[in-house]
C-alpha cells in the first residue's frame, strides 16, 4: 500500500514522501491519525504541483536573502552599553540590540536569526552571525563601546 506522508515519521520517511507500507499500518494508524493519505493518481498530481510551487517560493526567498547578504557586506555596527572601569559591561548585548541597530541602517533581520560566536561581555569587537536562509549565512562585525 502506498501512502503520501503529511509529516516526518522516524524510520519511515519525510514529509511529502511516497512510501510503501503494510496495509494494516497505513489503514489503521497512519491515515486515521492524519500522518498520511492514500497515494492515488490525483493525490500524486496535487503533491507534484505543491512541491513545484514550494520550490518556486523557496527560490524567491533565497534570492531575497542573497540580495540582503550582498548589501550587508562591509557593514559594521556600534552598540553602546554601560560598562565598568575594567571594560566589563553591565548586563549583556543581545540579539534584540543587534536587530535594532541593523534596522536603523535599513536592514530588516529577525532577532531569532542572529547568533554570536562568543557572548559579548566586555567592551570590544565581536561578530554576529545572521542566518538569512538555510543556504545564506552572513557574518557582521560589531563593536561594543562604553556609554
Amino acid at each position: 500500500m502506498e501512502v503520501i506522508l503529511k509529516q516526518d515519521i522516524k524510520n519511515l520517511g519525510e514529509k511529502d514522501d511516497v512510501v510503501n507500507v503494510k496495509p494494516g499500518y497505513g489503514r489503521n494508524y497512519l491515515i486515521p491519525k492524519g500522518f498520511a493519505s492514500m497515494a492515488t493518481g490525483s493525490a500524486r498530481k496535487v503533491l507534484a504541483e505543491n512541491l513545484k510551487q514550494a520550490a518556486f517560493k523557496q527560490e524567491k526567498i533565497r534570492k531575497d536573502a542573497d540580495a540582503i547578504a550582498a548589501r550587508l557586506e562591509g557593514v559594521t555596527l556600534t552598540i553602546g552599553a554601560k560598562a565598568g572601569e575594567s571594560g566589563k559591561i553591565f548586563g549583556a548585548i543581545n540579539t534584540i540590540q543587534i536587530s535594532d541597530a541593523l534596522k536603523k541602517q535599513g536592514f530588516e533581520v529577525d532577532r531569532r536569526k542572529i547568533t554570536f560566536d562568543s557572548e559579548p561581555k566586555f567592551v570590544g569587537d565581536y561578530t554576529a552571525n545572521l542566518n538569512l536562509h538555510k543556504e545564506v549565512k552572513v557574518k557582521v562585525p560589531f563593536t561594543v563601546v562604553a556609554e
